[in-house]
């Protein structure tokens, strides 16, 4: 007769714990790889908000890169802790008799090594996602820097032109100077965007130097939604004090940041029509929830491109549809918009520039050694086409456009391999048939939150004192935060905890 073999509940009650840390060890470095090193609510929000239909090669690549390796390191630790080995191998010791198994191991001692395996490896994960700093700052007092520096758009007289200028907004994905050869203080050894360049350097273009550079991504701004909000706003997204205690509360209630007048708030009360466009699905990040809890009257995205037929109903590559008929869908809008008998305001978003590596399209060229090199290339080629498209509609004259990048690139090996250890990377951004043309141009810091007041004095609006939330309007002769503060500590400041924001925001 067959002597059963018993279950070890040791084993048992150890292996999810096991797996749970080595699956935070892995992910985390899945995470630095993919993303870099990002403040811990960049990561939070990366992972919680909304996910909308994500793009299907990041979850291939979290598959490949964090899941399996964690479950395969599982299986290897469980057999050497608690393998129900028949032959054992000891240490034995100088007495007769005695000494100590080594293989396989005493349960207890099992049970010993594989929880402080599991705290170790949650504690190390934790560290390198900087999660630790948002537990600092659950438990830090909160300080007045909002209080003191923010200017409330609702207190602040902004003046419009008798005659209404239309704005269009794009947003070019992780498009940063760096990219630039080092002609032009770019910390690259190729030029992958000359056509940017020539309109940053024909238009305006507000700089660090004195050729073409950028804006910083301070705290709270340094990925899509959030620079989406900083540009609009003038404030970076913080999260609720009882964030991860609480669940995903930012969105869940059909609200994101109700409290803040944004650009959009303001053109709405002007009696502009406005919408938001792009390839992807728009709920991811709740970018659609932002834009239509502030004013946007219609959101376009691949949902809508499918259901008005512009592709077909299962289309789908990259996040959703690629650039190059992202700029066809905007043609036909805005033509449509045009017609109408109110002034509007566009802005899209593009996706192609995506990390990681970019989506190779059909006009992609291959100049360049590195494939993302020549995706950013063809993003290049396709803004300046659709730049002189506009130049050619009716509307131009009467048009502001604003081209800015989200936030610096998350392909952290195309930096680390590609670019100027230690250069100090910057936003792009141009203003082309703005209202104003003067001012401090070149030699300035500035950041994403001056993007809101410089918008609309491009449109030829007058604001008095200049200033909107932490944002300076760049053609006058105020100084902007950064340079007031630094980047050091102005970063500071925004980390710090504020009962202004959760209350009033």
């Amino acid at each position: 007769m067959k002597k059963k073999r018993r279950i070890n509940l040791t084993a048992v009650f150890c292996a999810p714990f096991l797996f749970l840390g080595l699956l935070c060890i892995f992910s985390a470095g899945w995470y630095l790889r993919v993303f870099g090193r990002m403040s811990y609510i960049a990561m939070i929000t990366t992972l919680t908000f909304n996910a909308g239909s994500t793009e299907k090669g990041m979850l291939l690549s979290y598959v490949t890169g964090g899941l399996l390796p964690a479950v395969g390191a599982w299986g290897i630790c469980m057999f050497l802790l608690f393998c129900p080995a028949k032959r054992r191998v000891v240490l034995k010791g100088k007495e007769k008799g005695k000494g100590i198994r080594l293989f396989p191991l005493p349960r207890w001692l099992a049970a010993t090594v594989s929880a402080v395996m599991t705290g170790v490896l949650i504690f190390v994960a934790a560290k390198e996602v900087d999660l630790i700093s948002y537990f600092k700052y659950i438990y830090s007092k909160p300080t007045t820097f909002f209080e003191e520096r923010n200017t409330d758009p609702k207190q602040t007289g902004i003046t419009f032109p008798e005659n209404k200028r239309n704005l269009i907004v794009i947003y070019l994905e992780s498009m940063e100077t760096s990219f630039l050869s080092e002609k032009y203080h770019g910390g690259n050894d190729v030029d992958p965007m000359p056509e940017l360049c020539r309109l940053a350097k024909e238009n305006i273009n507000f700089s660090q130097n004195e050729t073409v550079g950028g804006f910083a991504s301070p705290y709270g701004t340094d990925w899509t939604i959030a620079a989406l909000i900083a540009s609009t706003s003038g404030v970076p997204l913080k999260l609720p004090d009882r964030f991860l205690a609480n669940g995903n509360e930012f969105g869940s209630d059909g609200k994101l940041l109700p409290g803040v007048t944004t650009l959009n708030d303001i053109l709405k009360e002007n009696g502009y029509y406005q919408a938001f466009m792009c390839g992807s699905d728009a709920t991811f990040g709740n970018r659609k929830l932002y834009f239509e809890e502030h004013g946007v009257d219609d959101v376009f995205d691949l949902l809508t491109a499918r259901e008005e037929g512009f592709v077909p109903k299962d289309y789908e590559v990259w996040w959703g549809i690629e650039d190059e008929k992202l700029f066809e869908y905007a043609k036909l809008k805005l033509t449509e918009m045009s017609k109408g008998d109110k002034p509007f305001a566009f802005s899209m978003l593009t996706a192609d520039t995506h990390h990681v590596g970019g989506y190779y399209c059909r006009l992609c060229q291959n100049k360049f050694p590195e494939r993302y090199e020549n995706v950013i290339a063809c993003s290049s080629r396709q803004v300046y086409a659709f730049v002189n498209w506009l130049k050619k509609q009716d509307f131009y004259e009467d048009t502001a456009i604003v081209i800015l990048g989200d936030h610096p690139t998350m392909d952290n090996e195309f930096v680390t391999e590609n670019i100027t250890p230690g250069y100090d990377r910057r936003v792009y951004n141009c203003f082309i048939n703005s209202s104003v043309k003067v001012g401090r141009i070149k030699y300035r810091e500035v950041s994403t939150f001056d993007m809101f007041p410089t918008i609309l004095a491009a449109m030829g609006c007058e604001i008095a004192g200049d200033r909107l939330g932490l944002g300076c309007n760049l053609f006058s002769l105020e100084d902007t935060l950064l340079e007031e503060m630094g980047k050091a500590e102005l970063n500071g400041k925004l980390a710090e905890k504020s009962e202004y924001y959760n209350k009033f925001y």
